[in-house]
């Protein structure tokens, strides 16, 4: 079926400047991709992975590349081939997949073989310069219990240690971006379980994997930035216990259940996480938490908007809106 492609430049403020090790957002730049066939409008939304140097200004130059191979009817699969793993794609990815549901009057959800229960996801805390402002964060966060702290090699026990005082019936993930060594990472591990930390997110750079060969943590690790997509599955088996799959990273839902289906079958436990954004880019995510442990879609909780009609947010639990938004 022919189709037209259209695709906008977005810009949503933060509530606060949201700060991790490597960086800092006062905004979620993304990417929206609508592609109209029939008279119906499928839509997706990409932030793209600013580590690996994507901005909005280069997913729409990616996408317009490809522009007249989608509107003669590119579909899914012929995607991966046209387009690289990266935001550009899961914006397109994301629109196909909202288009497929209208026309067919089947869900995204059900078509993925997955039910729209509503999940959990974690509420984030961002890096703060003192643990006393972190754990103000948390105690501020009165209605949710399950966090995710983002880390740096600066005070990381304090920081949680402060948290689990300020927020003793909380649970706690967390993040180090990248930031540690392993000599850090073998020193800070131990006093973080007895704090009851339940995950460690990358606490390696990505390429220094090799380190982990043969060490055993006392909490569970979960690979991020080090696999981006099912080619790099192979770096993190044997040195990560789960896998934090971003269809930003990714590419979109279609690779992004690959990766999840591939995973699993390597006895890795599975996170779904996001790079910031609306409801429209943590619906698609949605579809994959039905699968994981752990789920990281407060993008909309961290922005001072969200867009109209999204995903339903109520004391951590994250559920479909009551009218058709994406993929229904």
């Amino acid at each position: 079926m022919n189709c037209s492609l259209s695709i906008r430049l977005e810009s949503w403020p933060t509530k606060l400047p949201f700060r991790i090790s490597n960086h800092v957002w006062s905004e979620f730049p993304c990417l929206v991709c609508e592609i109209e066939a029939g008279g119906i409008v499928g839509r997706g939304e990409g932030m793209g992975v600013y580590y690996l140097g994507e901005s909005v200004e280069s997913m729409a130059d990616q996408i317009r590349s490809v522009s007249r191979e989608i509107e003669v009817g590119a579909d899914r699969r012929r995607l991966l081939e046209l387009l690289p793993p990266g935001g550009a794609r899961f914006a397109v990815d994301s629109a196909l997949w909202d288009l497929q549901a209208q026309h067919t009057g089947v869900s995204a959800w059900r078509a993925a073989g997955v039910e729209a229960r509503p999940v959990e996801t974690v509420f984030t805390i961002g890096l703060e310069d003192e643990p006393a402002d972190m754990a103000a964060k948390a105690l501020a966060a009165n209605d949710i219990t399950l966090f995710k702290v983002k880390l740096s090699n600066d005070r990381p026990v304090e920081r949680i240690e402060a948290i689990r005082t300020a927020r003793p019936d909380s649970r706690l993930v967390v993040d180090v971006n990248q930031d540690w060594t392993f000599a850090e990472l073998a020193e800070y591990v131990s006093p973080l379980q007895k704090l009851g930390v339940l995950m460690l997110e990358q606490p390696l750079a990505r390429g220094a994997d090799e380190a982990l060969d043969g060490f055993e943590s006392a909490i569970p690790l979960c690979a991020d930035e080090s696999c981006q997509h099912l080619g790099e599955l192979n770096n993190v088996l044997g040195r990560y216990q789960m896998l934090n799959i971003k269809l930003d990273k990714c590419g979109g839902l279609t690779h992004g259940l690959e990766l999840a289906a591939a995973a699993g079958k390597q006895g890795l436990s599975l996170m779904v996480g996001c790079m910031g954004g609306t409801s429209l880019s943590m619906a698609p995510s949605h579809v994959v938490a039905q699968q994981c442990r752990f789920v990281d879609i407060d993008g909309p909780l961290l922005a001072k908007k969200d867009r109209e009609g999204g995903l339903v947010y109520d004391h951590g639990t994250v559920s479909l809106p009551p009218s058709r938004f994406w993929g229904t």
